[in-house]
């Protein structure tokens, strides 16, 4: 897995952080946790989400597209 645009495997981030790092809205990170396409962790009795760096390279990594210049 490699690095992109910054994203550390190895951090925790936001949601909103998240969304910034992608240059998506906070509403399309939340999407792509709902569907499953993004791995995400909230404690139980924790309000805030956690999405490790790592996740976000997978997501990216498995939704490529192929032959795309």
């Amino acid at each position: 897995m490699t690095q992109r645009n910054g994203i550390n495997p190895d951090a925790i981030y936001s949601r909103e952080e998240t969304a910034e790092l992608l240059g998506v809205s906070l509403s399309t990170v939340k999407r792509l946790i709902a569907a499953g396409q993004l791995e995400a962790s909230r404690p139980e009795s924790i309000r805030r989400v956690f999405i490790k760096g790592s996740s976000i390279l997978h997501m990216l990594e498995s939704t490529r597209i192929s032959g795309m210049l």
